[in-house]
């Protein structure tokens, strides 16, 4: 791990303004990612702005009828709220699949949404990687990509988004509420959080430098059966080799958004109309433009099949 000099934020505002004046700055929260990254010299900022002590850790009802989420809430928090297991329960589903007690207990909302990849070669520092060294290539390309995007890649990245939560957050169209340095606001939709790779993979998301996450802000609730079922290589503590989060309405429509098969939740919205037709119809029509390898060819019909166990589940 390289040297890093350290201080803790006493504001929102504060700590914006700390990282958004200093190009290797970084915030910290809890660290479940970040550190293992400084760790193996994949991520190597050169101050850290801790962020634990700002109140963002608060589940408050919004004046949309909905719930606002502190960007500090840690998972295990957010998935035990009784309110979310009522009205979103897509959302505890999908953090429950996650990772391990210990890690929940730690990650926080806001750090969940910007975990990275965990693609072999973004964590092999001896390979080529557009991600981590933008312009040494893509080993995952010509190389080994069965865990690896189906559709949304591009020739600089083939690199998935890793995470459960946000897969659930995708369908339930929450929204991502942040602060820059000088205390400005914005809010960006969950749909437009996350970027494609591009040109630019070593971007994960919008975010300008300097901007914190402040909250995740969730609509009101629409109801409907919340499903999230995830298949893996093995039965826990595992990463998506195909998820799907759904939310299902007793006519049959609903949302549904597919994680581990892009660099981001994949939802396409306009292939929901399907729905009712059945798995097939519905992700012929979510993975009409996907470019699988060999080794990944796979996660198309898996996600067919994992879609159609989905709707079973609702009609049961």
């Amino acid at each position: 791990m390289k040297s890093f000099t350290y201080e803790r934020a006493t504001s929102p505002e504060q700590a914006a303004a700390i990282v958004a004046d200093r190009p290797g700055a970084k915030f910290l929260a809890g660290g479940t990612n970040l550190l293992d990254l400084m760790k193996l010299e994949i991520e190597t900022p050169t101050h850290l702005v801790d962020v634990q002590d700002l109140n963002l850790a608060r589940i408050d009802e919004d004046t949309n009828g909905g719930l606002r989420i502190g960007a500090l809430v840690s998972n295990t928090a957010l998935a035990a709220d009784d309110r979310v297991r009522r009205d979103y329960g897509v959302l505890t589903r999908a953090i429950v699949a996650g990772a391990s007690g210990q890690l929940r207990n730690k990650a926080t909302t806001a750090g969940n949404l910007l975990q990275r990849t965990r693609c072999p070669y973004f964590y092999d520092t001896n390979m080529p990687c557009n991600k981590r060294r933008p312009g040494s290539g893509c080993g995952a390309l010509a190389g080994y990509s069965r865990q690896l995007a189906v559709v949304g890649s591009s020739e600089q990245c083939i690199a998935t988004y890793p995470g459960d939560m946000a897969v659930a957050l995708r369908v339930l169209d929450a929204t991502v509420e942040t602060v820059k340095a000088g205390g400005k606001t914005r809010s960006i939709p969950i749909a437009e959080f996350h970027r494609l790779p591009g040109d630019e993979p070593q971007r994960d998301n919008t975010l300008e430098h300097g901007e914190l996450i402040t909250a995740v802000v969730l609509p009101k609730p629409i109801g409907g059966r919340h499903i999230y079922h995830k298949v893996r290589d093995r039965a826990s503590y595992a990463f998506a080799l195909v998820s799907v989060a759904a939310v299902i309405q007793k006519d049959g429509s609903g949302r549904v958004a597919f994680g581990g098969v892009a660099h981001k939740p994949w939802r396409v919205e306009a292939a929901e109309a399907a729905l009712h037709q059945g798995s097939s119809a519905l992700t012929s029509r979510v993975f009409a433009d996907a470019r699988p390898t060999e080794d990944n060819k796979f996660k198309i019909p898996l996600a067919k099949r994992t879609l159609a166990s989905v709707i079973a589940q609702t009609r049961a």
